[in-house]
């Protein structure tokens, strides 16, 4: 997959800041202890409700973000950061963290160990990743697992995400298997297993690590990134190094990466082998037994974004409704806007890579009625499709039901 990873024209530039600067969140300590309550509310219109949630307390470099908690922090896009564009500015990407994270980190003293099964475990500075190879940039969709999970019917356990924690960035590092190689990995190796600097809050809950499989590892679009969006990353995304695996939900880009571990078995720690996991096969709310599978892949989704639920639009005017889709895994092939009964095809617009948003256009000529339970359905390069009904699993994750509005016409 090495065309969807484009050599990096401003890596040198971005490894002096990342490797030299050394981070602090300035004001960070600040937001975490600042009290829940907030006056500026949003409404994110759960069914379980509910459904208002704060806009502030504002977080260092971010801005216009929903708290949906402050420690560890959680931070999710409103969706009118979606309008324009496919690249998801840093001050309005989603922030997920399990555990509580740092708000400093010194980049001089940072180290990423490499051992496990390998020929020669390493400790290697900022400075031995950034010169581990060559330096590449992919543009992804980061998007959490849960994304979406305040919105299941019933109601499902969990942060009662929107559809905001997502966004689509441009990412810079060094490829995952050429930092590998720096230690060199044995024969029978069968995953790769990553923890970073964050840590419970509690004594004996589980350190959150999360590996992937030996083949995702070895492609050349899996990176250890120290830039997004031609910036350091920011504290809060994982400075100063992450995992990006694109197509792959968020839980596995584990951020302020400090060590890489290589497996010879299965993963039997807590947040691959209990947790993250969904049915293996489709199961109604009632059902209590069942086995379960990793969540890995994302699906395709799509979003209007040009109009909110419940707008009016002109009666006898043609109507254009624009929005963001996704492929998930694999490329977006189409998106139709779709009503009860009928179906339209939309203009997909410009092509950033497989794992990256596309925006989509749809002009209806003359509106002669509401526009009632209005979608649009993404559908990618193998075939997946979104489904009608949403796929309930006791966690929300993976949601990728067809988003219905209806429009007032007047």
């Amino acid at each position: 997959m090495a065309d969807t990873a484009t050599q990096s024209k401003s890596g040198a530039r971005l490894t002096r800041r990342a490797l030299i600067a050394g981070a602090s969140a300035s004001g960070l300590g600040a937001a975490l202890a600042a009290p829940a309550l907030a006056q500026k509310l949003i409404d994110l219109g759960l069914p379980g409700g509910p459904s208002l949630r704060p806009m502030e307390p504002a977080f260092p470099g971010k801005r216009d973000m929903i708290v949906q908690r402050i420690r560890p922090p959680l931070l999710e896009a409103p969706m009118d950061a979606f309008r324009e564009g496919l690249i998801t500015p840093n001050d309005r990407m989603f922030v997920r963290w399990n555990w509580d994270m740092p708000t400093a980190v010194k980049a001089a003293e940072h180290r990423v160990a490499v051992g496990g099964a390998v020929k020669a475990p390493v400790s290697l500075t900022l400075d031995d990743i950034a010169a581990a190879g060559e330096h590449v940039e992919v543009v992804a969709i980061n998007q959490c697992a849960g994304n979406g999970r305040g919105l299941s019917e019933p109601r499902v356990t969990g942060t009662q995400w929107g559809n905001g924690a997502m966004g689509c960035a441009k990412w810079t590092g060094v490829r995952l298997k050429d930092v590998l190689a720096k230690a060199g990995v044995k024969e029978g190796a069968t995953r790769v297993r990553f923890a970073g600097l964050d840590v419970p809050l509690t004594d004996g809950a589980p350190q959150f690590i999360k590996s992937i499989p030996m083949d995702i590892a070895m492609r050349d679009d899996v990176l250890v990134a120290w830039g997004m969006n031609g910036e350091a990353l920011p504290l809060l995304h994982g400075y100063p190094l992450r995992i990006v695996v694109p197509g792959w939900f968020s839980t596995y880009w584990v951020k302020m990466l400090s060590t890489i571990e290589v497996l010879t078995g299965e993963d039997d720690s807590y947040y691959v082998a209990k947790s993250y996991r969904i049915p293996a096969r489709p199961i109604t709310p009632e059902e209590k037994d069942f086995d379960t599978v990793s969540i890995t892949t994302m699906p395709p989704r799509a979003f209007i974004t040009s109009h909110a639920d419940g707008g009016v639009v002109a009666r006898g005017k043609p109507v254009t409704l624009e929005g963001i889709a996704m492929g998930g895994d694999a490329a977006l092939a189409k998106v139709d806007l779709v009503g009860d009964g009928w179906e339209v095809p939309c203009t997909l617009g410009p092509d950033e890579g497989p794992y990256a948003f596309r925006r989509w256009s749809v002009t209806i000529p003359q509106v002669a009625q509401d526009l009632a339970n209005i979608g649009v359905r993404a559908a990618n390069a193998t075939g997946a499709v979104q489904p009608e009904a949403l796929n309930w699993n006791p966690s929300g994750y993976a949601r990728n039901v067809i988003e219905r509005i209806t429009l007032r016409a007047q």
